[in-house]
């Protein structure tokens, strides 16, 4: 575990980020990583970032700032995280949870004006959500409507 690291995407990623594998279950609670990358790709406001393991990619997220994510807060220096996912071959190992225990560092490191983290999670993933919770993610009361049901707004001050 020692060898997990962020960092942002770059083009030598894509390939590994294109095979990525989620069961049916999961797809419905995330984007794939070549989804979330076509919209990156449109909009300058979303970042995304790689969760790599001895350098190969085994997760990714989006970094999504600015006024698109006012349905999450008024907050202007708020980050959200989106369509984060691991591949199926190397869930359970714990690197979404590192992810997330790395993360403050590294948003603090390169977006210095950010004091906010938040995501949302579907109501039926109690598991991410309780994975999101042992990270320092705090559930205060927020809900949003999302595309297969209520999720939990979750925050993080950093």
């Amino acid at each position: 575990m020692g060898n997990v690291a962020l960092t942002f995407f770059e083009e030598i990623h894509r390939e590994a980020l294109n095979a990525f594998y989620l069961v049916e279950d999961q797809k419905k609670f995330t984007a794939m990583p070549s989804d979330a990358l076509k919209i990156c790709e449109e909009d300058p406001s979303r970042n995304p970032v790689v969760i790599t393991e001895s350098d190969v990619p085994v997760g990714f997220f989006v970094l999504h700032a600015g006024e698109n994510i006012r349905d999450f807060t008024a907050n202007p220096q708020a980050m959200v995280i989106r369509a984060l996912s691991i591949n199926q071959s190397e869930q359970g190992k714990g690197y979404a949870k590192e992810a997330m225990l790395q993360l403050p560092a590294f948003v603090s490191n390169h977006y210095p004006e950010i004091n906010e983290l938040i995501l949302s999670v579907n109501f039926k993933n109690e598991s991410a959500k309780q994975l999101y919770e042992k990270a320092g993610f705090q559930d205060r009361g927020q809900i949003k409507h999302g595309p297969v049901g209520p999720q939990y707004v979750l925050h993080l001050d950093i």
